[in-house]
């Protein structure tokens, strides 16, 4: 294994686990424990992890929250994959509000395939891939931009949710348990996309396989909020089976299982 795929399937193992100890990553690894501490300052400088006494934690697990320029590159052929299958919710004619986030973003390049739409957004990236669209009618919802995540929320963007209402939502998240619902690690972000789904009669989350079971900081949804998780086959037969019995109707999309390192 090359020292880049190392450090990827490090950075997978802590995101999916939420920690890990050198111990545990020289097993799984299979190599010394300088080897491991190395690649833990180095992934720590990336910002994609947090360096503990004896190992490494998830940076959300700590209250720190990964830019949009940390995660944007994070299972980028599983998040497109996603991006394709929300699409295929869409119809001719139809509202949508697409919430800020890495996966929501690809739904932007699938956009143009559809004669007419509606399109609600928080997102600043999302508005710029979109704004030269002819088949698009783009409203931007307003407030105050959050740098770290280029969502525009607050009190503003709250009012204006509350004067529409959208056919179909899909929102991004950075946790979804089937204890606790979905999360984000800001309080503000999570107040401004409860409004979101509620101004949708159809509320749909996509998650790549990383977000599953993991929870963070700011609750803003319950799973009986959701009429589907759009996710991939990277996540476990366990998890899907808790999906599937607190009622989430799930869409899945192929990925194969060696697949899953952030590329």
């Amino acid at each position: 294994m090359y020292e880049e795929e190392r450090l990827q399937g490090i950075c997978k193992y802590v995101q999916n686990n939420a920690r890990a100890s050198v111990r545990k990553l020289c097993s799984l690894f299979n190599v010394s424990e300088s080897t491991v501490r190395r690649d833990l300052t180095e992934l720590e400088k990336r910002r994609q992890l947090k360096r503990t006494h004896g190992g490494a934690i998830c940076m959300e697990s700590v209250g720190m929250e990964q830019t949009y320029n940390d995660k944007k590159d994070c299972f980028r052929e599983e998040k497109q994959r996603i991006a394709v299958k929300a699409a295929s919710l869409i119809e001719d004619g139809d509202s949508v509000l697409i919430d800020s986030g890495t996966t929501t973003l690809y739904l932007a390049a699938q956009l143009a395939s559809f004669r007419q739409l509606t399109v609600v957004t928080n997102s600043i990236n999302l508005m710029q891939q979109v704004s030269n669209l002819p088949n698009v009618t783009l409203i931007s919802v307003g407030g105050t931009l959050r740098s770290n995540t280029m969502a525009l929320v607050g009190p503003v963007t709250e009012e204006n949710l509350m004067r529409i209402r959208v056919d179909k939502a899909f929102m991004a998240t950075n946790g979804l348990s089937t204890d606790i619902g979905l999360t984000t690690p800001n309080m503000l972000e999570a107040s401004t996309k409860h409004k979101m789904m509620q101004v949708a009669e159809q509320v749909y989350v996509l998650a790549d396989h990383s977000k599953i079971g993991r929870v963070s900081f700011a609750k803003f949804g319950a799973l009986s909020d959701v009429d589907g998780c759009i996710t991939s086959t990277l996540i476990s037969e366990d998890q899907k089976r808790e999906l599937m019995e607190k009622g989430i109707q799930l869409y899945m999309v192929d990925m194969p299982q060696n697949d899953g390192e952030a590329s």
